[in-house]
């Protein structure tokens, strides 16, 4: 049997040696489905590593608080109701820290996003910089955070509301090529300060907006340059294994101090890294479930190519089958030898889709110096799919073919 099978695979290979361009039109739209499913699966997974390795940026056990929900939200303008929420303030971050036993340590930081911030040198300028007024522990409490140069902003810097600042990695050399910028002067919206270090950038960005564009300054020397500046966010780190209770006991200090009623929705959000992720993973089910469809089209236009083909194929083929029955060929012969030609054919789209997408995945990789890769499990589905669909839709030429009688197939012309 395993004989008989290789026999006919062999024949099958000629067939498709025989007929190269007819049989890559063919499996055209089997290689356009199989390629998304492996496109797509190296994609999600190289997004996930991305997005595992940037929440890891932001340390172990830690939560955001923001007035605003965090996560997708349809773009444009928030709801009325959350515009209307009262910003946080210090004092609510003071409140957290004395009055929630499960957290650890705790930073507030203000922005101003109502006007747009720049900074500048003689040497070059940032625009649309993340500015922030941020409290000497932010570099603890942020993991990503690090210190690359120089010092961060001390107690000392804040309680004197000093004009100090550090820049992000990908910033300082905009503003002072080739020279270390610790001790030097940049420009920040007209008012002068002086550089004492330089922040890593964090891992896990790619792309475009990968730029670490941070400008940091101590919070109070904030407040007294921009005293209308009222946007606090207010992140917090529990002790191991107690974010949960962390996240519940800040939850109830805010609620009091914001007088929510007892069945009244939140006026603020925490968010821990795990729900950053979970909201992530909805999102590459919705792309997974599009992936599906638009692949099954793929196949599906590839499948009824291979059956017109086969079917011609058969016709074409018509005296041969009936030389073969009348030396001996059985009906399961004849069958299989069309299944596998038909498997054979769209198997070799898969393999030509694997090529291509680890060739564009490779550029991408280059390109954007991203870590991601073609899954095995993806590989070996798409080769998998790709002979399936062979053998589902050559399963109507092959019993076509089957069934002719050998003498009137011996007259065929």
């Amino acid at each position: 049997m395993a004989q008989q099978h290789g026999e006919n695979l062999k024949q099958a290979m000629d067939t498709l040696r025989a007929h190269k361009l007819r049989s890559f039109l063919t499996v055209f739209g089997v290689v356009l489905g199989v390629s998304v499913i492996m496109l797509v699966a190296a994609l999600i997974t190289g997004f996930d590593q991305q997005v595992q390795e940037s929440i890891k940026q932001y340390g172990a056990d830690t939560a955001f608080i923001s007035r605003f929900d965090q996560g997708p939200h349809g773009g444009g303008r928030r709801p009325k109701e959350e515009r209307e929420r009262k910003p946080l303030t210090l004092e609510d971050g003071q409140a957290i820290r004395e009055l929630c036993p499960a957290v650890k340590d705790l930073t507030v930081f203000v922005i101003w996003w109502e006007q747009p911030h720049s900074v500048r040198t003689k040497d070059g300028e940032v625009t649309a910089i993340d500015f922030r007024g941020v409290q000497p522990n932010f570099g603890t409490v942020y993991a990503n955070a690090a210190t690359l140069d120089g010092r961060f902003i001390s107690e000392g810097d804040d309680l004197h509301r000093e004009k100090v600042v550090m820049l992000g990695e990908n910033a300082a050399p905009v503003l002072f090529p080739n020279v270390s910028p610790v001790g030097k002067d940049v420009m920040i919206d007209g008012s002068a300060f002086r550089v004492i270090g330089v922040v890593e950038k964090p891992k896990g960005m790619f792309g475009q907006d990968d730029e670490d564009r941070r400008v940091l300054i101590p919070y109070n020397t904030f407040r007294k340059i921009y005293p209308g500046a009222y946007e606090n966010s207010i992140r917090m780190q529990a002790y191991p294994n107690m974010l949960d209770q962390a996240v519940d006991q800040a939850t109830e200090v805010l609620r009091r101090r914001r007088n929510v009623p007892y069945d009244g929705k939140n006026s603020f959000s925490i968010q821990t890294s795990q729900q950053i992720v979970e909201q992530f993973h909805s999102i590459l089910g919705m792309v997974a479930l599009a992936t599906i469809v638009i692949s099954g089209i793929g196949l599906l236009i590839g499948g009824v190519g291979v059956m017109n083909i086969m079917l011609v194929s058969v016709t074409e083929r018509t005296r041969e089958i009936g030389i073969r029955k009348a030396i001996g060929a059985k009906s399961g012969d004849i069958t299989w030898q069309f299944l596998l030609e038909a498997m054979a054919l769209t198997g070799v789209g898969g393999v030509l889709a694997l090529i291509l997408v680890n060739g564009l995945v490779l550029l991408v990789r280059v390109s954007l110096k991203w870590p991601g890769s073609v899954p095995v499990w993806a590989a070996a589905t798409g080769i998998v799919v790709s002979v399936c669909v062979g053998l589902v839709f050559g399963v109507w030429p092959a019993m076509k073919a089957a069934k002719l009688d050998p003498v009137e197939a011996l007259r065929y012309e």
